[in-house]
């Protein structure tokens, strides 16, 4: 009876080991993506520079408000409000000079532009 508790602790144990091990690999390439995406020369300048968000304002409703609404509060495309709060800088950065995600056009504003849309988004 003793031997059975023991295997059972035992298995118990190893498999809380492998699942500590796959949570930490996941970590690990979460960080190294972010790290890689941070390393751009493009997302260090513009994280580098301080934003004007009024400046990011104009810029948002010349080019995003058409989707994302006059007030950031969703259209075509999602809600942009608290989006600071779901999305780091570098995901933010990512995510509008990518156009990865589909209606969404790529747009390559300038590292300045980009830094006053960044200070804009992240005051929502």
């Amino acid at each position: 009876m003793d031997n059975q508790l023991l295997n059972q602790e035992s298995l118990i144990q190893r498999v809380a080991l492998i699942i500590l091990a796959i949570l930490f690999a996941i970590i690990v390439a979460i960080v190294g993506i972010y790290q890689l995406s941070a390393s751009s020369p493009y997302v260090r300048d513009v994280i580098a520079r301080n934003g004007d968000a009024v400046q990011g304002h104009a810029i948002f409703l010349m080019n995003c408000a058409g989707c994302h609404g006059t007030q950031a509060d969703g259209r075509v495309g999602p809600s942009l409000i608290a989006v600071s709060s779901r999305k780091s800088k570098v995901s933010i950065i990512q995510q509008v000079i990518s156009g990865k995600t589909p209606p969404m056009p790529q747009f390559q504003p300038s590292p300045q532009e980009m830094a006053d849309l960044l200070s804009y988004l992240t005051s929502l």
